[in-house]
């Protein structure tokens, strides 16, 4: 389940670990030599304004600007989790007294809500609220030259007004008082006038938004900017899905995620069991359709989080989509597999449940970090007698060690096109560049988990990508170069409406209302 570590740590054989990641700037930053800790021009020094306690300035606002800063300039994830479920107000808190100098009352419940509902709109919305910032400026240059703190305001006020509809002139109050105080009072007076020219044109309903006209290439900027995605991704789905349905793939993308819980059958805690906790939390949840451990919550994450359920090892968030990757491997008890790519470790651990305690998951990774993360689990969840972790490069191990198995799952590193609606970050870290550099690699590791399937043994493909060119199509290629394999149709494992023509699985976000994923079964007959 590697496949969202950054490229450069499977580039190279000799990587063990993943490098600690460099600051990276944007190119307004870097014009401007700007960094998180010079962002704050026109802040008082942290030294004057240390440990001060501002009642005035609007929480959840402080907290999402300042993890803005962090997700744009620092690369922290714009998920909801982490250990401590990203819902410690002290944590938050923390943050914001580092980056702004001051600290504000503590967080609620509902500023936690309201902190993810703006940190992850105001992201997956960049492109399209950067494109009304700009056109409300007196001219390009004045967004251009913008500094990055004023910019994250600005985004939560234009976000506020016109996605979450809120009450105009208090988001333009709360907005200013933001600027005046972790900026400077000229600050706070740009923040207003813009605002109040966003409130004014979004009355007249005269926002001043691109005309889907021209040519293919005008008509995918316009698509861009309307959606909020890269160029590169609206032309690339316009190529295979054709317009109409690339516009609904990119609505998905941008509306609020749901989550599936993973009961922990290796704990003896059954779905009804996991069904009980959350009436008792009053979390709002469906039972899946597809797979029996599992449960779909879309809001009240936050509730399981504090009560303990994932860190007590009950359930795991887990996407249902990757659960059923897991019924095309089909573990078996007494079975061995081997796991490519196996951290952090989500389907390694599923599978090792199914096991039942009886046979072994051999999970192979190349960074060391994630590999420990995927031990801690194992053990939290009560299967790591099951799991036996292997530090190492697939490609190296692949040659230099004599293991066989019946079973070889390679979870490839990918583009994580399939989980934008979760991870809203990505579609701004992801290049056109990437997609040839990662189809190389997903080659190379193929090759390599090949020959450590036995005779008559089955290879597992998969991919939480959307993209057919790194799905079906280097399945196509794989099969090419070893025509010893041969596909073997994936419908006695999952649903039928999952399903492709060529015998693969695959997870439609728009069809299926769950992130995209693709597998593929491939029998080894010599």
């Amino acid at each position: 389940m590697a496949h969202l570590l950054p490229l450069r740590v499977f580039l190279s054989s000799q990587t063990q670990e993943t490098p600690s990641k460099p600051l990276k700037l944007s190119k307004r930053s870097n014009n401007h030599k700007t960094s998180i800790s010079t962002a704050k021009k026109g802040l008082l020094s942290p030294s004057h304004k240390m440990h001060k306690l501002n009642l005035e300035v609007s929480p959840h606002r402080a907290v999402s600007a300042v993890r803005l800063m962090r997700i744009e300039f620092g690369g922290a994830f714009a998920d909801l989790l982490n250990e401590k479920g990203k819902g410690s107000g002290d944590n938050e808190m923390g943050y914001v007294e580092r980056t702004l100098g001051f600290r504000t009352r503590d967080l609620d419940d509902r500023d936690l809500r309201l902190v993810t509902d703006i940190v992850g709109g105001t992201i997956r919305w960049r492109r399209y609220l950067d494109h009304l910032i700009g056109s409300l400026c007196h001219d390009e240059s004045m967004f251009r030259s913008m500094e990055p703190l004023l910019l994250q305001i600005l985004r939560i006020g234009f976000y506020e007004i016109v996605k979450l509809n809120m009450p105009p002139y208090a988001v333009v109050d709360e907005n200013v008082k933001l600027a005046k105080v972790a900026l400077r009072p000229g600050a706070g007076n740009m923040v207003n006038g813009i605002l109040r020219k966003l409130v004014l044109v979004k009355e007249n309903n005269s926002l001043p938004l691109p005309k889907l006209e021209g040519d293919s290439r005008a008509q995918a900027r316009a698509l861009a900017t309307l959606y909020s995605h890269p160029v590169w991704m609206v032309r690339r789905w316009t190529k295979y899905l054709g317009q109409e349905e690339a516009i609904q793939l990119m609505m998905w993308n941008n509306s609020d995620p749901s989550f599936s819980l993973r009961a922990n059958a290796a704990k003896g805690i059954t779905r009804d069991d996991l069904v009980m906790q959350l009436n008792s939390l009053k979390v709002p949840h469906e039972v899946s359709l597809h797979l029996d451990d599992f449960v779909r919550v879309k809001i009240g994450l936050q509730n399981v989080i504090r009560a303990g359920l994932l860190k007590e090892g009950l359930c795991s968030v887990q996407d249902e989509s990757a659960g059923l990757a897991v019924s095309v491997v089909d573990p078996q008890p007494g079975e061995d597999i081997i796991d490519c790519c196996a951290a952090p470790g989500g389907k390694t651990i599923y599978m090792a449940s199914r096991l039942r305690g009886k046979g072994k998951v051999h999970a192979i990774d190349i960074n060391k970090g994630r590999l420990r993360i995927l031990k801690e689990t194992a053990k939290l969840q009560k299967v790591d007698g099951v799991v036996d972790a292997i530090h190492a490069d697939l490609r190296t191990f692949a040659e230099n060690s004599p293991m066989k198995s019946g079973k070889v799952l390679l979870d490839a590193p990918c583009s994580g096109l399939g989980v934008l609606s979760k991870r809203s970050d990505l579609r701004w870290n992801r290049r056109l560049e990437d997609m040839e550099q990662l189809k190389n690699l997903q080659d190379e590791l193929l090759d390599a988990a090949s020959t450590l399937v036995s005779s008559g043994g089955v290879l597992i493909y998969s991919t939480c990508s959307i993209d057919p060119e790194e799905n079906k199509d280097r399945v196509e290629a794989f099969l090419v170069r070893h025509p010893e394999f041969r596909i073997d149709p994936v419908n006695r494992y999952v649903p039928s409406d999952f399903v492709t023509k060529q015998g693969f699985y695959f997870s439609d976000p728009v069809k299926h209302s769950l992130d995209g994923a693709f597998a593929a079964r491939l029998v080894r007959t010599l």
